[in-house]
C-alpha cells in the first residue's frame, strides 16, 4: 500500500511530505517508498541547509505536514578541523527546522546517531542514557536533537547505526571496491554495532510517521537500527563471504583484525555502538530484522 493510500484514512487531502537530503542513502530509499503525489521534494537541499535563513521560507511556502530532515554533515574526520561547518548544519539549520514546523504545525522527523554516545561498556544504549559524544561530529547531531526538543515542535527523532544501502559510499562498498584492489586488508574488530540497511529504515521510519499522525502521543526519541551485533572486521568477513557467493571475485585472499588505538584517525569512534530497540518496537509494533537481511539484500543488488 502506498503512503497516499495509506494516509486516506485521515484526511481526504493527503498530508504532504517534505523530503530534506533527497540524494543521499536513506533519501534515496525514502524517495522510492514515497508517492510522487505527496512528496515535495526540493532542489540543492544540501545548499539550503548550509543557508538555514532560507528553511523558514521553504516551509511557510509549501506547508507540509511531514518535515524529513534526512540530510545531515557526517563527514566524521574533517570535521575535526571545520567544526562550524558540521554544527551550521547539523545544530544551527536543525534548530531553525525545528522551529519552522513548530510554525507550521509540521511533524518534524529528524535522524541522529550512535555518536552522541562515548560507546562504554557492552550495553545497548537506551534513550534515556546520558551522552557523551567522542568527537565534534557526535556533538553537532547531539545539540541538533536538543534544538529540537527545546523548539517544542511535533517530532520523531531517529537514532541509527552503520548506515548502508546500494547508493553513495559506505562500509560495503569500501570492502567490495578494496577487495578488488588489494590482496591483505586490516580491519577494525573491537567496535560493536549493527549495520542498518537504509531500505529497512525508511520503512520503520514512514510506519511510525503515519502512526503518529494519527497518535501525536507517540513523538519523541527512537532507537532504530537492525536487530543483533557485529564488529567492523567480522561485518567485514560476511561481506566477502556473501559476495563470493553471490559471483564475486577479489584479490583479497588476508583479511586481518586490528585494534582501534593502532589505527589512527583524526576523531575517535565509539567501542559500543550497540542501540536498544525495545522502545520503538513497542511503541509502533515493528519486527526489525537481522543485521545479515539487510546486508544481503545490499550485496545483492549492487553485484546481481
Amino acid at each position: 500500500m502506498s503512503l497516499i493510500e495509506q494516509y486516506s484514512s485521515f484526511s481526504s487531502n493527503p498530508p504532504l511530505l517534505l523530503l530534506l537530503g533527497g540524494n543521499g542513502q536513506l533519501g534515496q530509499a525514502l524517495c522510492q517508498l514515497i508517492d510522487k503525489r505527496v512528496l515535495l521534494l526540493p532542489e540543492r537541499a544540501d545548499v539550503v541547509l548550509q543557508h538555514p535563513e532560507t528553511l523558514t521560507d521553504l516551509v511557510t511556502r509549501l506547508r507540509p505536514a511531514v518535515i524529513i530532515n534526512a540530510t545531515a554533515y557526517t563527514q566524521v574526520d574533517r570535521a575535526e578541523t571545520e567544526p562550524d561547518v558540521a554544527n551550521s548544519i547539523n545544530q544551527q539549520a536543525v534548530a531553525v527546522l525545528a522551529d519552522a514546523a513548530t510554525r507550521a504545525g509540521a511533524l518534524l522527523v529528524h535522524f541522529s546517531t550512535d555518536y552522541v554516545f562515548d560507546g562504554s561498556g557492552d550495553r545497548p544504549w537506551r534513550e534515556e542514557d546520558k551522552p557523551a559524544p567522542l568527537n565534534v561530529y557526535g556533538l553537532s547531531k547531539l545539540q541538533g536533537e536538543r534544538a529540537i526538543l527545546t523548539s517544542g515542535c511535533h517530532h520523531l527523532i531517529l537514532r541509527t547505526s552503520w548506515l548502508h544501502s546500494p547508493w553513495r559510499q559506505n562500509f560495503i562498498k569500501t570492502m567490495l571496491c578494496l577487495g578488488q584492489e588489494r590482496e591483505s586488508l586490516f580491519v577494525v574488530c573491537d567496535q560493536i554495532g549493527a549495520p542498518t540497511s537504509a531500505t529497512m529504515l525508511a520503512k520503520v521510519t514512514l510506519e511510525a510517521i503515519q502512526q503518529t499522525l494519527a497518535n501525536p502521543a507517540l513523538c519523541g526519541l527512537y532507537h532504530v537500527t537492525a536487530d543483533g551485533e557485529v564488529s567492523w572486521f567480522d561485518y567485514a568477513r560476511f561481506i566477502f563471504a556473501e559476495a563470493r557467493r553471490l559471483g564475486s571475485e577479489f584479490k583479497l585472499s588476508e583479511l586481518k583484525p586490528v585494534q582501534s588505538n593502532v589505527y589512527p584517525v583524526a576523531a575517535r569512534r565509539p567501542l559500543n555502538s550497540r542501540l536498544d530497540t525495545a522502545k520503538c518496537r513497542a511503541a509502533f509494533g515493528i519486527d526489525l530484522p537481522d543485521w545479515r537481511n539487510g546486508v544481503r539484500e545490499t550485496l545483492w543488488q549492487l553485484i546481481k
